[in-house]
């Protein structure tokens, strides 16, 4: 049986992590002064982000494993998706780190389009990939998260870990509960997700957890092609507009290329 929660010790509060800064945002309530300034850092955090993302344009996410090689056919897939995400106008935005995300990324400068990477500072350090135009490096995953959803119109996940899994289970629940509108999630690579879809079909539907229309949000496909213009053709509903950014930019020292005249939330 726990203790009543007035018995312990605040320093006896808190969770273990591998990373000291994390060990300590974990540890449990600290002096109000210094959640203050927890509270300032993380909002800097968020502001530094829309500073940085403001002007990049109606993006598309893909996510995807860091740990498939230049000579996976998983690569080739998300290079091949970025290419044509690229041709269709948008740009392509990632987690900014190898694998998958590098591929994504890659595929966008083959065609000369835009390439952004949010990056994630870890214990063990992820580098940024090669083929960014653009990359800003995020402490916290949950704002990292935040701006990789803000400035996109459809995601398209590849095989990943736990990682992919919470990023597509997050969109997917922003989604179905209306935070966001219904942008499409485009699951590439049937032969790795289609089991989830089974789980998803035979368990959760068949036990009423999530509604049959829930499903209809996801895209089941191994052809670039198909995903890209199942995007193209939901994105023309929520009013997209490419356009130069404002001059304003200078004056606030921003380094913009376009922006987006439509909220979509």
């Amino acid at each position: 049986m726990l203790p009543p929660p007035d018995s312990v010790p605040p320093e006896a509060w808190g969770k273990d992590t591998k990373h000291p800064e994390e060990g300590t945002f974990l540890a449990g309530p600290k002096t109000r002064g210094y959640e203050l300034r927890r509270l300032l850092r993380i909002s800097w955090e968020f502001m530094r982000g829309f500073r940085a993302l403001h002007f990049v344009g109606p993006c598309v996410t893909v996510f995807g494993s860091a740990r498939f090689p230049e000579t996976h056919p998983h690569y080739e897939l998300a290079r091949d998706v970025g290419r044509r995400l690229a041709l269709a106008g948008f740009t392509v935005m990632t987690g900014g780190g190898p694998g998958i995300m590098e591929a994504a990324n890659r595929g966008a400068k083959d065609v000369g389009g835009a390439s952004i990477g949010c990056n994630i500072t870890l214990p063990k350090e992820q580098q940024p990939n090669r083929y960014l135009d653009r990359w800003i490096e995020f402490r916290y995953f949950f704002v990292r998260k935040v701006m990789l959803v803000k400035y996109s119109y459809a995601f398209v996940a590849l095989p990943g870990g736990f990682g992919t899994m919470d990023e597509v289970f997050e969109t997917a629940t922003l989604v179905q509960t209306g935070k966001i509108r219904d942008f499409p999630i485009v699951l590439m690579g049937v032969e790795y997700w289609q089991p989830l879809i089974d789980f998803l079909r035979g368990r959760m539907v068949r036990d009423g957890t999530i509604a049959p229309h829930d499903l209809d949000h996801l895209l089941l496909t191994d052809d670039p092609g198909e995903a890209v213009a199942t995007i193209l053709a939901r994105s023309g509903a929520f009013g997209l507009h490419w356009q130069p950014s404002p001059r304003a930019q200078w004056i606030l020292g921003e380094n913009g290329r376009l922006e987006r005249s439509t909220d979509r939330t």
